[in-house]
């Protein structure tokens, strides 16, 4: 029962690094199968059609971010550091909104870079809009991206 707290915060630092990058994977696949289908008939658009496949895969970054910070903090990675049964809850839980925003908002943004690179292969010249459309879901995971750091750090302060 000592050990639990670490369980409990290994679990969120894998949550957040896991279904983030689910997420990522899913978004950038979706929109990897839009941009072969566009490349196939025109291969001058590339380049436009890559930018806004990668978009997707930043949820995955931020998950794998969070779960470094949360493995430094409690002394996976680097000194040993006791971790008690609340901290290790409040890990957890800090961990949770880039898990589970990181999941969703990534599936998101690959449906809207999907239909941007619809939009592309139609009207090249409105990549811009293409990428805002696609760029706006991005807000939604660096808040909670935001949330996960300043509780993170929140947590050693505690003094628990």
């Amino acid at each position: 029962m000592e050990n639990m707290g670490i369980v409990f915060a290994l679990l969120g630092a894998a949550l957040a690094a896991l279904l983030a990058g689910i997420g990522s994977a899913v978004g950038v696949g979706m929109a990897g199968e839009a941009a072969a289908g566009v490349v196939t008939e025109d291969p001058q658009k590339f380049g436009k059609v890559l930018i806004l496949q990668l978009l997707p895969g930043t949820q995955g970054i931020y998950g794998l971010l969070i779960a470094f910070m949360t493995l430094t903090q409690i002394g996976v990675l680097g000194e040993p550091n006791p971790v008690s049964l609340t901290e290790g809850f409040l890990y957890l839980a800090a961990c949770l909104p880039m898990a589970f925003v990181g999941l969703w908002s990534a599936i998101r943004q690959g449906r809207a870079a999907v239909a941007g690179i619809s939009l592309v292969s139609k009207r090249p010249d409105q990549m811009g809009k293409a990428i805002i459309f696609a760029a706006m879901v991005e807000t939604y995971a660096i808040l909670a991206l935001l949330i996960s750091i300043l509780s993170i750090f929140g947590i050693a302060g505690l003094g628990l």
